[in-house]
């Protein structure tokens, strides 16, 4: 159950005008009253042999008669109250008498119309939808007193809960302010007029995110915008400075037909100009010894998400142990790399993604301030991906993707437990939904590499998997006979014998593998071993480039891409993950 508070008017007869309308779109059906403060209020919807408009007038009449009372000098300029509550989607359909019991509810949690108090304000409220309500009051009591209304906004969220959980509904997550605006209805409708998936505020939610990714400066972050597409209305102070920023679609006109703009702190808390400034003004700071020295940023699609891999993976170990403050800052620029992850990937891969980075966005905010500089790996791990440009779906591209999203989908695993320890329901929720996309991503992308290796383990020389097995058994005693009953331990042995071959240490591969990062959960280690050992040893992710006189069995390795009998990728199971159990 979703209320919200709506911003005060003066005009009680222009709100009940477009209550008891048809609606901008004849959405408004039978529209009628469900509760009031009097029982014997004048209800304009249902009223039988009576003028609708004049009853409407009535019903304004009686409920501004408390704030008429007073001079003119003492009334409030904003006298109406305005709160609509709304069902989740999924719930029962309520009656009009539960509906009037809820809004009873909200008047008395809010201050409106305390319980038991004969002198609270007048309201009534409105159905005209099965999913919702409206309730409108005014802001003068019966004593001609001003109601107390600090934290209504909150205290009506408190009690949606309470509901919640008395009438069997969805139990929702209580807001903490982080969040961006939400569409408005009008909104909404505009987009489903003009055939748009999204509304412009989610649109251009969105193409500024992207412009910020990697940012380094304002003139690189306006430019992108421009290369966007985006109208950009820049304010500034006398002196010159800039001090914010607009932005709107071509497209999206209002009815004069002007572009209609936003500014960056309305699209998103942490994208008006001055959040943005912190993430710049933390590039110059020196790298922290938690943070990986790059020498040169890659220039190649593949080499960005080898770097991004190593990035995820120093992150995921400051997100589960670092201080708050560092750790907030690391989930920030997390997304950053998701952004530009779904931006530069193949087609078979890039709805999951992007469906991945719109969820993240609202768990990369939180009343935890970040302190940007500690970040810059991702942040630079961001820009290589941007700066990489599009990567193909297949080859040592393709293969680098797999391992980019297995590692991220730990790191934003390891983002939902931060916030759930946290108390951040809504945070940790949107990072388990971005954890699923990211899941669904893997399969398709992890497919032909994995399913080349599996091809190549299988060929290897029986004594070559026995002495492989016995390691197996020496290294990793707990997960040996797991791994080995999974079809992706052909892949990791296939990993192992290259491993072995480029001078490595396989057993010290595969406890720094498992030591430093939890497999428990994991339905294929093996899957997660893989990409771990050969981003560890510098493998390449794409096996099917390595000679085929690489085998031990001095057979050539095939270069097609084979599928093994199971090939489930990074599943994992009987986890409870904040928000959903899996």
């Amino acid at each position: 159950m979703i209320p919200r508070v709506h911003k005060r008017g003066s005009h009680t007869f222009g709100l009940l005008n477009y209550l008891y309308g048809k609606g901008t779109h004849e959405e408004h059906v039978d529209p009628h009253l469900v509760a009031a403060w009097d029982s014997f209020a004048p209800d304009p919807g249902r009223d039988p042999g009576h003028d609708p408009q004049a009853t409407k007038r009535q019903l304004q009449r009686l409920l501004d008669q408390p704030v008429q009372a007073l001079t003119e000098s003492r009334r409030p300029a904003k006298h109406v109250w305005h709160l609509s509550v709304r069902a989740a989607p999924d719930d029962p359909i309520l009656s009009d008498e539960q509906w009037g019991e809820i809004a009873r509810r909200m008047v008395a949690a809010t201050g409106i119309a305390p319980v038991g108090d004969e002198s609270g304000c007048r309201w009534a409220a409105v159905r005209h939808a099965d999913d919702h309500i409206h309730i409108v009051a005014t802001l003068v009591r019966e004593d001609g007193r001003r109601p107390r209304l600090n934290n209504d906004a909150k205290r009506s969220q408190a009690e949606a809960r309470l509901i919640e959980a008395e009438y069997g509904l969805k139990q929702l997550s209580t807001g903490d302010g982080t969040a961006a605006q939400r569409p408005t209805s009008a909104e909404r409708h505009k987009a489903q007029r003009q055939g748009r998936e999204r509304t412009a505020r989610e649109e251009l939610r969105e193409s500024v995110r992207r412009a910020v990714t990697g940012a380094r400066s304002e003139e690189e972050f306006f430019g992108r915008l421009a290369a966007a597409g985006l109208l950009i209305r820049k304010r500034e102070a006398p002196s010159g400075d800039l001090l914010g920023y607009k932005v709107a679609l071509p497209d999206d006109r209002n009815k004069d037909g002007e572009p209609v703009f936003y500014p960056g702190a309305r699209l998103a808390p942490d994208l008006s100009l001055p959040r943005i400034r912190e993430r710049w003004s933390a590039d110059s700071d020196q790298i922290l010894s938690t943070d990986i020295p790059g020498s040169t940023s890659p220039n190649s699609p593949s080499a960005a998400r080898r770097q991004t891999a190593t990035a995820a993976w120093v992150a995921i170990g400051v997100v589960e142990h670092g201080d708050d403050a560092v750790a907030a800052a690391y989930i920030a620029a997390a997304g950053e790399v998701l952004d530009a992850l779904a931006k530069t990937s193949a087609a078979h891969t890039r709805s999951e993604l992007r469906s991945a980075a719109f969820a993240f966005e609202r768990a990369s905010r939180s009343h935890v301030r970040a302190v940007r500089g500690h970040d810059r790996a991702l942040r630079q791990a961001a820009r290589d991906l941007a700066h990489g440009g599009p990567a193909l779906g297949r080859g040592e591209d393709g293969a680098t993707t797999a391992m980019v999203i297995d590692m991220l989908f730990f790191l934003i695993t390891a983002a939902a437990h931060w916030h759930a320890k946290k108390g951040h329901a809504q945070q940790a929720e949107a990072a388990t939904r971005a954890a699923e996309h990211l899941r669904n991503a893997y399969q398709p992308a992890a497919a032909q590499p994995l399913g080349v290796l599996y091809q190549r383990g299988r060929r290897l020389g029986r004594p070559v998997l026995q002495r492989q097995t016995v390691l197996l058994h020496e290294a990793l005693p707990r997960l040996a006979e797991q791994i080995l009953a999974e079809p992706g331990w052909y892949a990791l042995a296939a990993t192992i014998a290259e491993a072995e071959a480029a001078g490595h240490d396989p057993a010290a591969l595969l406890t720094d593998a498992v030591e430093r990062r939890e497999l428990d959960t994991a339905d294929s280690v093996s899957d997660v071993l893989v990409w771990r050992l050969r981003r560890t040893a510098g493998l390449p992710a794409d096996a099917s480039a390595l000679p085929g006189k690489g085998t031990t069995d001095g057979r050539p390795a095939t270069r097609k891409a084979a599928t093994r009998p199971s090939a489930p990728g990074r599943r994992r199971s009987g986890e409870e993950t904040p928000g959903k159990s899996r």
